[in-house]
């Protein structure tokens, strides 16, 4: 305004930059910037991505398995978990989709709706650099700067170039020699319109199939009805006798027992201890949200 060193702008000064469209390379910096951070960090809590227990689902997106199990466990108060539901996520890659990823928007219902994605880990020769995670047919390190894809149901992940050159003459994993269909290879956190088209178009299929994305079969919704199927076919009684020892067996529960029986069916170790400890946390923070509603 007047003797303090500034000066008021005009008009052509404040336009003489006027917004103009990003180019190319500004495209690409922020597309592998957002890549970047969605290779590094769980959508649903925001946490690192571990890759020694990392899961993807039909989009090829990444969890961490833990945050999966957290979600899936319905809590004991009856309501809505906001901690699973209303994190906040990180920006979204593709076109179109909402930045914000609940839980619920994921479209996944039980642990056959991710695959277990197994990573390989390289020591580049003559290098004091730690070991890096790697294709294991191109030595390629994987991540935001290389386009990685991973089969179903095996999990194991490779660089897309890779796979393209050994899906001309054969449809075994070079890991685990378990075959594989075309549609079956999964790009990881894919940006282009034709794969994320591809992908749901083959979801709808599985669906059609009564199969999920790990190529499992869903479970079936319609178990009152088959057990009525069963009366009838058996019998009022046979029927009315069977449905009292259901009742019987689901009796309550401890904790402990409760925990055991869940992880018994759990063939993994690694999986059954995870799951053993994401249980029992959810059973000390219920008894803690009993109490302070006691009091």
């Amino acid at each position: 305004m007047g003797n303090d060193g500034g000066s008021i702008p005009t008009r052509r000064e404040l336009v003489k930059n006027a917004a103009r469209n990003p180019t190319v390379s500004e495209l690409k910096a922020t597309a592998l910037e957002s890549l970047a951070h969605a290779w590094s960090f769980d959508p649903l809590t925001s946490e690192p991505i571990d890759l020694e227990s990392v899961v993807s689902d039909w989009r090829g997106r990444l969890y961490n398995y833990e945050s999966i199990l957290k979600a899936l466990i319905p809590s004991d108060n009856g309501g809505d978990d906001k901690d699973n539901n209303d994190a906040t996520p990180p920006p979204a890659l593709v076109n179109g989709e909402s930045p914000e990823l609940g839980f619920a928007s994921t479209g996944i219902k039980s642990l056959r709706d991710i695959v277990k994605l197994k990573f390989k880990r390289h020591a580049p020769p003559g290098a004091k650099e730690k070991e890096v995670w790697a294709c294991p047919v191109s030595l390629r390190e994987l991540g935001p700067s290389t386009k990685s894809v991973y089969l179903v149901p095996c999990g194991h992940v490779f660089a897309e170039i890779a796979m393209k050159q050994l899906q001309e003459g054969d449809t075994a994993c070079p890991e685990c020699s378990e075959q594989f269909k075309t549609e079956d290879v999964i790009p990881i956190l894919p940006i282009d319109k034709a794969d994320i088209q591809r992908l749901t178009a083959r979801l709808e299929d599985l669906k059609a199939r009564g199969l999920t994305h790990s190529l499992k079969k869903e479970k079936s919704a319609n178990k009152k009805k088959k057990r009525k199927a069963d009366d009838e076919a058996n019998g009022d009684d046979a029927g009315k006798t069977k449905r009292d020892g259901e009742k019987a067996s689901k009796a309550p529960k401890t904790p402990k027992s409760d925990i055991a029986s869940r992880v018994s069916g759990i063939n993994n170790a690694m999986t059954a201890s995870l799951t053993a400890r994401v249980l029992a946390e959810q059973v000390e923070r219920n008894k803690k949200r009993r109490l302070a509603a006691a009091n």
